[in-house]
C-alpha cells in the first residue's frame, strides 16, 4: 500500500489519534456532507475527512484542488473561536489552500446551495 505521508513531515501521533476520534464522532452536518462528497461524487474530487495539516485538523480536504471545507457549529460564533479560525485560515492560505466555510445549519437546510458552492470552487 502506497504511503500518503509527506517524507519531510511526520504528523504527531496525538494529532492522528484526535483525527480518528473526530471521524468516529461526526456531527449530522459532517455525516451528510461526507456522504455527498466521498468516493469522488462531486467533480471527481477525492476528499479526506478530518485530515491533519500542520497543527490543524481540516474537516474535509481535497489535496488535488487544495481545497478545505470547514463546517462550523455554534461555538464558531464565539469571539475567541473566531480568532482561532482566522489564524487557521491564514495558515492554510499561506500553504495555497482555499477554504470554504459553512455552518452546520446551512449544511442541513441549504444542502443544494452548499454543494453548488463546492462544485463551483472545484471547477475554477
Amino acid at each position: 500500500m502506497k504511503s500518503t505521508k509527506n517524507i519531510n513531515h511526520k504528523t504527531p501521533e496525538h494529532l492522528l489519534k484526535f483525527a480518528r476520534d473526530l471521524r468516529r464522532a461526526q456531527t449530522d452536518a459532517e455525516r451528510l456532507i461526507w456522504y455527498l462528497i466521498r468516493n469522488r461524487r462531486i467533480f471527481n474530487a477525492k476528499f479526506r475527512r478530518q485530515h491533519p495539516i500542520g497543527k490543524y485538523i481540516i474537516d474535509f480536504y481535497c489535496h488535488e484542488h487544495k481545497l478545505a471545507i470547514e463546517l462550523d457549529g455554534s461555538q464558531h460564533f464565539e469571539t475567541l473561536v473566531q480568532v482561532k479560525d482566522l489564524e487557521r485560515s491564514e495558515y492554510l492560505y499561506n500553504l495555497g489552500i482555499s477554504i470554504l466555510r459553512f455552518d452546520n445549519f446551512q449544511v442541513l437546510t441549504e444542502t443544494e446551495s452548499v454543494l453548488e458552492k463546492i462544485y463551483q470552487e472545484l471547477s475554477e
